[in-house]
Order: structure tokens, then sequence, then C-alpha cells
């Protein structure tokens, strides 16, 4: 097919949105955790690929407009790792957080009286995050399938072993209490899950850059920060939702009408840890910006030295991508 060449100054990978603002990064992952990418088929996600690709290289077929390229590069960066290029599982995209996470969250919320449904659900909380975050790893550190299953033992041990205990501490304790021991042990997994998962770059260090990307080295510090962000990050998406809706359910559970319809409360959990959900997944991603700075004062002092050796006192910060 003919091809025409990209409009002069037009440069797909450049963010549509400032992304040193908390707004415009907030726009930015609005845009790529879309949960309504999920449904897009194969066929138009490969297609979205290769005119990112072909903008990349300079050639776009002719008549396409910038609204077409921005919608197959919101296409592109929902389905492909963007170290990789490699298209992602479907559970484990940030685009499908939110249809997973909120039949995982209304479940947990629903059925937590128990030990075997607080074991059941926690599990497959786990599993699920498991994925998410071996979907979203920095591909420039590989993990072996050793490291991935003692990551996954851990968090799940450790959300398990929470809960557990915190659902049999809690039963003299006030209603509302037992209601968000699952939100204690989802965070207290979370503090286990990426870390362990991530583990490569703790070890080894991220590779840093200086503002025009040229590569300086790798920094264990960095990658601690990183993780760290990270951390607090998918703590703060499930946050509100666990623990504002466990209110709301107190107060919607001692209305006549809502004891006659019992059945439906799981439903209603689960579609109002959607509504949380949809707006915690971009925030809590936009937090901290994707390219994380690190102060040169605070790096390692042999890589610090090689650096002011190199370039004096004109890298006073350095840069990496901290993951999602």
């Amino acid at each position: 097919p003919k091809m025409a060449t990209t409009p002069l100054g037009f440069n797909i990978d450049a963010p549509r949105w400032d992304q040193s603002t908390f707004m415009g990064r907030l726009k930015h992952f609005f845009n790529i955790t879309d949960p309504r990418t999920v449904l897009v088929s194969e066929k138009e996600l490969d297609q979205a690929k290769a005119l990112v690709e072909g903008c990349r290289a300079g050639l776009v077929p002719p008549g396409s407009s910038q609204e077409q390229l921005f919608y197959a590069k919101k296409l592109y960066d929902s389905a492909f790792h963007p170290d990789s290029g490699e298209k992602m599982n479907l559970i484990g995209r940030m685009s499908f957080q939110v249809p997973g996470g909120m039949a995982l969250t209304g479940c947990m919320l629903q059925f937590y009286r128990t030990v075997p449904a607080v074991v059941f659900w926690q599990w497959m909380n786990q599993s699920f995050n498991a994925i998410v975050n071996y979907t979203n790893r920095n591909a420039a550190s590989p993990i072996s399938l050793r490291q991935i299953g003692v990551a996954y033992i851990t968090a799940t041990s450790t959300a398990l072993a929470t809960a557990v205990a915190l659902n049999l501490y809690t039963k003299r304790a006030p209603p509302l209490l037992a209601r968000w021991v699952p939100f204690v042990a989802v965070a207290a997994a979370n503090c286990a899950n990426i870390p362990m998962m991530r583990q490569q770059e703790i070890i080894n260090g991220v590779t840093v850059t200086d503002g025009d990307n040229n590569e300086l080295g790798c920094s264990r510090r960095a990658a601690v920060k990183g993780i760290g962000q990270v951390v607090v990050s998918r703590i703060t998406m499930a946050a509100p939702g666990m623990i504002i809706l466990p209110i709301i359910m107190e107060r919607l559970e001692k209305i006549p009408f809502m004891q006659r319809i019992r059945v439906l409360h799981g439903p209603l959990q689960v579609l109002l840890s959607g509504g949380f959900l949809l707006f915690m997944v971009p925030a809590a991603c936009a937090l901290f910006p994707q390219r994380c700075s690190f102060a040169l004062a605070d790096l390692e002092p042999e890589l610090r030295d090689s650096i002011v050796a190199k370039h004096g006192d004109k890298v006073p910060y350095v840069y990496f991508n901290k993951g999602l």
C-alpha cells in the first residue's frame, strides 16, 4: 500500500499531556487504562501496532488524521509492553484492572465472615496481582520462574496470614472493623508481592540516564525508590473502595429494603468497587511520574563518583523508568 510521510514535527511517542504535573499524568493514565480497550480485537491491536511502528519510521497511510494516530497509540500503550513491544496477556494489562479488580474487591468485601471464604478470595486476588506484577515488570531486569514462584508464595502467605489472623482477632470487635480486614491484608500483601516480584531490580539495580536519555549506569537505590512508589500507588488504588465501601454497606444493610434483597449485596459491592476503581486506577498510577528522578547526591558513592568524573557537575539528577 502507498505510504505518506508523517506530519512535520509530529512525534507519536511524545506524551500528549504534560507528565510533570499530576493532572497531565491523570489524563494520560485515564487514556491508557480505559477498560473499553479490553474489548478491542487482536486484529485491531496488531493494526494499531503496525501504524505506531510505521509512524516511528516516518511513514503512515495517506489520509491518516492525528486523531487516528493518537487512537492507535492509545491501543498500543494499553496492550503492548513499553520495554519489549510484546503483546501483554489480557489479565495483566492495566486496562483490565477495573473489570478484574472490581470482581475481586467486591467478593473480598462481601465474603469476609468465614475463614474458608477469606482464604479463597485472598488467594484469588494474589494470583491476579502476581500476573499483573509479572506482566508490568521492567523487561530489562529478567526474573526466573523460581523467583516468580517464591514471590507468589510469599505474597499469598502474607495476605492469608494477615487476613485469617485479623479475621479471628476481630470476632469480638465492632462489625465495621471486620469489614476492613480485606484491605489490611491486601496492603500487607502488596508490600511483599511487588518487591519480591521485582527483586532483580533491587539486587542488580535499574539503568539510570541523564536528561537526554544517555545511560550512566545501574543503581540499586533508584530501584528501591521506584518500587517503593509503586507499592504506595497500588495501596492507594485499593484504599478508597476498600475503606469507604464497607462504611456504605454497613449503613445500607440496616435499611429494611436492603435486608430483603441480601442476594444482591454481592453484585452491588462489585458494581460500587468498579465505580471507585474507574477513577482510582488512573489516579494511583498518576501519583508519581513514570520517569522517576533521583538526586545525584543520593546515589551509591561509586556510581556518583563515576558520573562526576565523566560529566562534572552537569548531571544534578538521574532518571529511570519506575514501572507500574
